[in-house]
């Protein structure tokens, strides 16, 4: 299976690419006042997509738990193996040291101004809100993903049935041939057995029948030769 095709592959292209838009949202975070609205929001979409991303860095690593138990079974290796598990602890550690950087700016900012308590539980139900929703939409993700391998799998499957009858079939024609095959050398060889038999037996004749023609012509010419002779010397 070359990379485009490997789920692996697929699924850290997206992390990857979620983590450099969280890295990009993490710069404009930082020259962002910290008494604006926009602060609180990047603060809140990037605490929300560290949660996320984390997620699918540990269904990753789960992931690759099961092919580390039979790696020939999934086409890898343990260099293949080794390789996943350091891309997943890298990107790991990449969104935890992001975490931790906009965690710590936002508690700056939470002991510097005095905010209302009720509206900071709305914000923390609506970041809760979202990450499920998030989280949700990224498992729906995951299935599909998924449910497409099965069915590319499914594919390869019937494709690989469908060539194993025909070479089936390939193989009882053959079968079939050959025994054609032996039966008319058979037949042929039986052929020419009863042609030598009639060859020899219309040589006998020939032969029977040269012989009774001599008999014959000189039975003739005695009887002509007696005819002659009484009619010569005794006329």
């Amino acid at each position: 299976m070359t990379p485009a095709q490997d789920p692996f592959y697929i699924v850290k292209d997206e992390i990857q690419d979620s983590i450099d838009k969280v890295q990009d949202t993490f710069n404009q975070w930082k020259q962002t006042p910290e008494n604006t609205g926009e602060y609180v929001h990047l603060t809140k979409e990037l605490l929300t997509s560290c949660e996320s991303i984390q997620w699918q860095v540990d269904e990753l690593e789960k992931a690759i738990s099961v092919a580390e138990r039979d790696p020939a079974y999934y086409g890898l290796n343990d260099a293949e193996i080794r390789r996943r598990r350091s891309w997943t602890n890298t990107a790991r550690n990449q969104v935890l040291s992001l975490r931790r950087n906009v965690e710590a700016g936002r508690q700056k900012t939470l002991f510097g101004h005095s905010t209302n308590t009720s509206e900071s539980i709305r914000s923390k139900k609506h970041i809760s809100q979202d990450n499920d929703e998030f989280i949700a939409s990224e498992s729906d993700q995951q299935m599909l993903l998924i449910k497409r391998q099965d069915e590319e799998l499914d594919a390869l499957s019937a494709s690989v049935q469908r060539i194993g009858g025909v070479g089936l079939t390939i193989h009882d024609e053959l079968v079939g041939q050959e025994k054609l095959l032996g039966e008319l050398s058979l037949d042929m060889e039986t052929t020419s057995n009863r042609l030598d038999f009639v060859q020899k037996r219309v040589a006998m004749v020939m032969k029977k029948a040269s012989l009774k023609g001599q008999i014959m012509m000189i039975a003739f010419l005695v009887i002509l030769f007696i005819i002659l002779f009484v009619l010569v010397f005794l006329t």
